[in-house]
């Protein structure tokens, strides 16, 4: 991935395993039970009770876990057989609890989506029936209107623009469609319960990976050669059954980013099919549009959790990737009393050498005291009487070197405090391999491992990061990067302000004035990023 990659709490408590209303009552059924058979069983009377007080904690743990929400607050459907996606319902046992309050009209927005997708989506007379409007050469009145995108990038700059895209689905009452390539099978599951979201294979756009700024179904290139005219009250009939809204990092033209002004989304809002491509995460330019606005703030009310929620909605990861998940997880991961994530990406464009690299994360990470200091002078066990906490720290990264080091370091030497630091990676596959399959679920493996960290370290700029970070709920530690820094920076990092992903590269056009502007400072909640100096992202 480069740089252009990338309200209520639990009333009913349902797990995966059944229905379970009150923990506490979890509990008293087990205690009733236990005694029953310490009663019946004859063996150890009442000191049996003495000696399974381990057993009763450990089942304090469980009615813990089993009173979290599976439906994550309702933001997810009940309407899923588990089994086909064992992801969707479980992920809740393994990350923390959300704290970012979901907005029971977001909920409603969500069911009725899903209404409308089930109505309007692939195989369903309704659909076939804009399919053959699609055919003709002008928009009409249909009850079906359709987003659809087809991928650029690598995987987080896909999993954001989506989640982009079906933001701009719910503002504008559209059916969102993928335009799925072989290297996405298996990867996630479908998101909308009885429907699915994959454009078939006859659908008569081809090779919608090859348009670009200079397409002529653009809007940019209609609006200039005057095949379109951006009235308001320009006619439904008078404009084409589809159109493309180019908004890849190279949208610099005035004619593309006009796609964020009021004006000429009410003109794309009259036509039938829209196709989007982008790597952006362009969801904070939808919240410059003023019809819009009304609409976002009743969603999100706390506006750095668009992605938080939306991508915990969307992303289920496939039974295959699952396993590659649990697996590791349980394995390497399960036992230690804090994890700790570490996402390394570097780019061509940085000046920092990859000794200066991990000297930076390491100073990140004791400075923040995610990991403790060593003792450079002896390698004996530190003589501590604090319990020993044990922390496993994930890197996830291209390349092996960082992950060795790190190891290294915490095996060949005892820590100041005592601690116990254990450092694992998954894969170091050398280098983005996007178009294949394999990558593809192992990359969404490693985000999902990060998501479940309880502190993370990430890379500025990288998409990837954003993704784990905004999974998880947290507002990571960024490493800095820069084209122009050829040393450690100090610090080393710093907390970001927001959870949010960046938009990398924002319209930065005043609508009203059809002028340059600056994004970060045109609406409240758009700030710019502190780790893309051009960039703007959501913030409270």
């Amino acid at each position: 991935m480069d740089v252009t990659e990338r309200e209520d709490a639990t009333k009913n408590a349902p797990m995966w395993w059944g229905v379970v209303r009150r923990p506490e009552v979890v509990l008293a059924g087990f205690v009733i039970s236990l005694l029953l058979v310490v009663c019946f069983s004859g063996v150890g009377g009442w000191s049996a009770l003495t000696f399974s007080s381990q057993t009763i904690e450990a089942v304090k743990d469980k009615a813990d876990v089993m009173a979290k929400d599976k439906l994550l607050g309702g933001l997810l459907s009940s309407e899923f057989d588990e089994h086909s996606c064992l992801s969707r319902y479980r992920a809740v046992l393994y990350r923390k609890t959300s704290h970012h309050l979901l907005s029971p009209y977001l909920v409603s927005k969500l069911r009725k989506y899903e209404a409308l997708h089930k109505k309007c989506g692939p195989g369903t007379p309704l659909y076939k029936k804009s399919l053959e409007q699609l055919k003709h050469n002008h928009s009409t009145e249909l009850e079906c209107n359709y987003v659809f995108w087809s991928p650029i990038a690598g995987l987080g700059n896909r999993m954001l623009t989506v989640t982009s895209i079906f933001l701009y689905a719910l503002l504008t009452n559209r059916v969102l469609l993928i335009d799925q390539p072989n290297d996405m099978v298996d990867v996630f599951c479908e998101p909308f319960p009885g429907t699915s979201w994959v454009l078939p294979d006859d659908f008569p756009i081809k090779n919608m990976w090859s348009f670009h700024h200079r397409t002529e179904e653009s809007y940019g290139v209609m609006l200039e050669k005057g095949l379109i005219r951006n009235d308001p009250n320009v006619p439904k009939e008078s404009l084409p059954s589809y159109v493309y809204a180019h908004l890849p990092h190279d949208y610099n033209t005035m004619s593309h980013r006009l796609f964020f002004c009021d004006e000429d989304q009410l003109v794309l809002r009259k036509v039938n099919w829209l196709l989007i491509r982008s790597d952006n995460y362009f969801a904070p330019g939808l919240f410059m549009i003023q019809q819009y606005e009304d609409e976002l703030r009743r969603m999100f009310p706390f506006k750095e959790t668009v992605f938080h929620h939306l991508g915990r909605y969307l992303f289920h990861p496939s039974n295959t990737v699952w396993g590659l998940i649990t697996r590791y997880y349980d394995s390497y991961l399960a036992k230690a009393d804090e994890r700790v994530g570490v996402q390394i990406r570097t780019f061509f464009w940085t000046r920092l050498s990859s000794d200066d690299l991990f000297e930076e994360i390491i100073r990140c990470a004791q400075n923040e005291k995610l990991l403790p200091p060593v003792n450079r002078t002896e390698s004996q066990p530190s003589d501590t009487e604090k319990r020993r906490i044990s922390k496993a720290t994930l890197v996830v990264s291209l390349h092996y070197n960082y992950y060795e080091k790190m190891k290294s370091m915490y095996y060949e030497h005892s820590t100041t405090t005592g601690e116990i630091v254990s450092v694992y990676q998954p894969t170091h596959e050398g280098n983005q391999q996007t178009e294949k399959q394999s990558h593809n679920q192992k990359a969404l493996a490693e985000i999902w491992l990060l998501s479940f960290c309880d502190e993370l370290i990430t890379t500025s700029v990288s998409t990837f990061g954003y993704v784990s970070n905004g999974l998880a709920g947290l507002k990571p530690l960024y490493l800095a990067m820069s084209a122009e820094i050829d040393k450690v920076p100090d610090p080393p990092c710093r907390r970001a302000v927001s959870m949010e992903p960046c938009f990398h590269s924002p319209p930065n056009f005043d609508c009203r004035t059809k002028k340059d502007a600056d994004t970060g400072m045109l609406v409240p909640h758009v700030r710019h990023c502190a780790d893309v100096n051009d960039g703007v992202k959501l913030v409270d």
